[in-house]
C-alpha cells in the first residue's frame, strides 16, 4: 500500500488475504482471476496486479498472527491510534497494532460481534472498490444491520457532517456506504428492524468481478477449491462463492 493518496477518509483503501502458503496461494488466484503478482517491501507479502494496477495484498501471516485465513478489508483512518481508541471504546478488539508496515501504519481488529477488519493510515493506492481492478464489492454479513451501522459510523466516522468522510444510506433492507462518488459496501443482516440473526457468522465479504464466471469456477476446482455457493443470479450479477484450498472465502461475479 505505497502510491500517492488517494482515496475518502472511511472509505475501503485495501483488501488483503492472510494466507499459510504464499506460493500456493498466488498460484490458485493466478488460475482463477488472471492475477500476476509482484514482490513487497515486507517479507513474506505480494500484491496481485490486474491490467497492471494493484488488486489486493497477499500475506503468508496468518500461522504467525494465529488468525483463520480470510480475506479481510482495510479502511482508511486519518489516525490509526485514535481509530483504535474508538473500536475499544465499543467493547470491540484490537488484535494487532497499531504497526508501522510500509509507507503508513495498521492494526488489525474484529467488531463487537467478530468479524474482522483492519484500519490504514498513511498513503493510499489509487483504489477504490468497484472501480478498476480493485474488488467489485464488499460486504459485511452480521446479525445485527443497524448495530452494525452504527459501530462502523463511530469508528470510520461515516455519516459526520463536515469531515468529508462517507454515507450511508438505507436501500433494499441493507446499510450502503458510499464515498464522495458511489457506493463501496454493504451491511446486511436481514431488514434493519429485525431481531438479531444468531445463525449469521459475521464476516466481511470480498467479491471479485471475472469476465467468465463459469471459466473461473472450473480453474478454483482444478486448483484444489470449492463452490460453497453454485452460480445464481443476485442484484449484484450472476455469483457464486468459493473457497480456495487454504480455506478462504469469496466470490466471483460477472455481469
Amino acid at each position: 500500500m505505497s502510491a500517492a493518496p488517494e482515496g475518502v477518509t472511511g472509505a475501503p483503501c485495501w483488501v488483503s488475504l492472510m494466507s499459510r502458503d504464499l506460493g500456493t496461494t498466488q498460484d490458485f488466484y493466478g488460475s482463477v482471476l488472471g492475477w500476476t503478482f509482484r514482490s513487497s517491501r515486507e517479507e513474506g507479502f505480494s500484491i496481485a496486479v490486474a491490467g497492471g494496477a494493484p488488486v489486493a495484498g497477499i500475506g503468508a501471516v496468518a500461522r504467525t498472527y494465529r488468525v483463520a485465513v480470510s480475506w479481510t478489508p482495510y479502511f482508511a483512518v486519518d489516525d490509526a491510534d485514535e481509530a483504535a481508541a474508538r473500536i475499544r471504546e465499543r467493547s470491540a478488539t484490537v488484535a494487532v497494532g497499531p504497526i508501522p508496515f510500509g509507507r503508513g501504519r495498521a492494526a488489525l481488529a474484529s467488531d463487537q460481534d467478530g468479524a474482522v477488519f483492519g484500519i490504514w493510515q498513511g498513503h493510499r493506492p489509487h483504489w477504490s472498490v468497484g472501480r478498476g481492478s480493485a474488488p467489485a464489492w464488499l460486504e459485511l454479513r452480521t446479525r445485527d444491520t443497524f448495530a452494525a451501522a452504527i459501530f462502523y459510523a463511530g469508528v470510520l466516522r461515516w455519516a459526520t457532517e463536515g469531515e468529508g468522510g462517507c454515507d450511508v444510506v438505507y436501500k433494499s433492507d441493507q446499510v450502503i456506504v458510499r464515498d464522495s462518488s458511489h457506493e463501496v459496501a454493504g451491511i446486511s443482516g436481514g431488514a434493519v428492524e429485525s431481531a438479531p440473526d444468531p445463525h449469521v457468522r459475521p464476516r466481511w465479504h470480498v467479491y471479485f468481478r471475472t469476465p467468465d464466471l463459469d471459466a473461473a469456477i472450473e480453474a478454483a476446482q482444478s486448483r484444489g477449491g470449492v463452490v460453497t455457493q453454485h452460480p445464481h443470479v443476485s442484484r449484484l450479477g450472476r455469483e457464486a462463492t468459493l473457497r480456495d484450498p487454504d480455506g478462504g472465502l469469496f466470490s466471483l461475479l460477472t455481469g
